[in-house]
């Protein structure tokens, strides 16, 4: 058991404390732990061999992952938007080079970007047939709605819905069919984060009839983000503990103040005890999007789990009991049946799948982005990155990913739902709805479709209250922070990269005492050209 510490010393110990020394812990192994740790060498000096990641999979990288090979299938869980404005994220990898040391990471997207650029000849696609820059169909009144959202004050709007704000003549426009499948919202979700999200991404409204302005990177985020960094992160020493479960951290409590005594670890089914030092800090990524996730594979359909399937949620509910300025972790983890969705990875071994996509959408691979199909009882989407997505991905092997929105419904060409369908039914549904017929057993001989189900990937989504997210740095927090997706940021959208990496440098900056702040975040709504863009697109006025 870690002795408490004396409070009375702390300022005296803090004062005379060489940096260098200090240990620090950053429990989980997503990117807002690997992005803190690169704020801590990169913008407080301090020194690798100093910075433990405790991780309870056997790989990095948490949501921004990729795996599999050709032989045994790809799988990719989901896979992140980036667009110019997340100044955060370029800000961190500008100083990052790319595996190959040619470049940074984030000259590698920008020039990437500039070859590759994102124009969609089918963003909607109606029984094989494409709709090129489909109008969003929205009233007069639906603009007024979204226009009152933008200016209501979040306070007002509590714990509405956007269902709650919007009659439902809107559920059936193209723009909202778009806009949810591009981000993956439902119509029960927070109208707070909705709103967000219009103000957001208020200056890439007039392209997203063909999702213009969405970046990707070269390969798959885990080969094209994850990997340079957590080399970068190596080479600089720091330790990464894999299989390393963090079941409980102990807290000790004098007044307002709060310090970080003691982490429970459990590494091969054997508990350890970390006592934390009043100088070290520890970095605690709350919640997980990905957690509980589980695998289907072409003749097996995945399983549905929980929250104790994994131990990032009850983690989070440990430490908040007793302290509501922790947050309420059951706002997010106790809804599965409104947060869960199934992704699926399809790994090709013959060239018929993209021949026949690319003459149905007009887009190469790479160049046209998320394709919808808005009759789908599933709301199935598809992507067809750019080949390779994989870095060992061989020749005359490709890869696509999907996802639908809608899991307990039965398909239009398959009478299951899709939680309940192999990866071979996916298939067949996703083929139904390109309207592929001959060719189609040809595909399906030589594809290998994994289906992905995640309990909790738009847990973030979900209706909130004030406080329910805790802040970064909690009141009276002496050696800790929260980051990831879980915890509060004015302004900034979650389900995002860099809403991860913008937590975790507020934490670092605000741990360090650095008189500095995050970049701040990009406000179109502001820019009378993004406004007058955005009043014309929505009202289907196109030069």
């Amino acid at each position: 058991m870690a002795m408490e510490p004396q409070f009375s010393d702390l300022a005296a110990s803090q004062a005379t404390y060489i940096q260098s020394e200090r240990n620090i812990y950053l429990v989980g192994g997503g990117i807002a732990s690997l992005a803190a740790a690169a704020f801590l060498i990169r913008d407080g000096d301090v020194r690798g061999h100093r910075i433990t990641i405790l991780e309870e999979l056997d790989v990095i990288g948490g949501s921004l992952d990729g795996s599999g090979s050709a032989v045994e299938g790809y799988v990719l869980r989901g896979g992140r938007m980036l667009e110019s404005k997340y100044v955060c994220t370029f800000d961190l990898f500008a100083s990052i080079p790319t595996l190959d040391n040619e470049r940074t990471v984030t000259q590698e997207i920008f020039d990437w970007n500039e070859t590759i650029k994102t124009s969609s000849k089918s963003r909607l696609m109606h029984d094989g047939r494409r709709k090129t820059a489909p109008e969003f169909g929205l009233s007069e009144n639906h603009i007024l709605t979204i226009e009152r959202l933008v200016l209501e004050p979040e306070a007002m709007l509590g714990a509405a819905s956007i269902e709650d704000i919007f009659d439902p003549t809107f559920f059936k426009t193209n723009f909202w069919v778009m806009w949810r499948t591009t981000f993956a919202f439902q119509p029960w979700h927070s109208a707070i984060e909705f709103k967000r999200y219009l103000e957001r991404f208020a200056h890439m409204v007039d392209g997203f009839d063909r999702l213009t302005g969405i970046m990707r990177t070269v390969y798959n985020q885990y080969d094209s983000l994850v990997r340079p960094l957590q080399k970068w992160l190596e080479d600089r020493g720091v330790v990464f503990e894999l299989n390393a479960q963090v079941t409980d951290i102990a807290f000790y409590d004098q007044g307002d103040d709060t310090l970080i005594t003691e982490i429970s670890v459990v590494r091969s089914g054997s508990l350890e005890k970390l006592a934390i030092d009043a100088s070290d800090w520890v970095f605690v990524t709350l919640g997980s999007m990905t957690e509980a996730s589980s695998l289907g594979g072409m003749e097996a359909a995945p399983e549905i789990r929980g929250k104790k399937d994994g131990g990032a949620w009850t983690l989070w509910e440990k430490m908040a009991a007793g302290r509501p300025h922790f947050g309420r972790p059951s706002a997010f983890a106790d809804h599965i049946e409104e947060s869960k969705w199934e992704s699926f990875t399809t790994t090709l071994h013959d060239p018929t799948f993209l021949r026949l996509v690319r003459d149905a959408t007009g887009n190469t691979p790479g160049e046209g982005g998320l394709v919808t199909f808005p009759k789908s009882n599933w709301v199935l989407s598809f992507v067809v990155p750019f080949q390779p997505h994989f870095i060992d991905q061989p020749e005359g092997v490709s890869v696509f990913w999907g996802y639908g929105l809608c899991l307990d419904e039965p398909g239009n060409f398959v009478d299951k739902p899709m939680a309940a369908c192999t990866g071979r039914e996916i298939m067949i549904e996703l083929l139904g709805h390109l309207n592929i017929g001959t060719e189609a057993a040809k595909i399906l001989e030589t594809a290998n479709c994994i289906p992905c189900m995640m309990p909790f990937v738009t847990s973030q989504f979900l209706r909130r209250e004030r406080g329910d997210r805790p802040q970064v740095v909690p009141n009276g927090a002496k050696n800790f922070a929260f980051i990831g997706q879980f915890c509060e940021l004015p302004d900034d959208v979650v389900f995002t990269v860099e809403y991860s990496i913008r937590s975790a440098q507020a934490a670092v900056y605000t741990r360090l005492g650095l008189n500095r702040e995050p970049p701040p975040v990009y406000k179109g709504k502001f820019d009378p050209r993004v406004l007058f863009a955005a009043f014309m697109a929505l009202h289907d006025f196109h030069s």
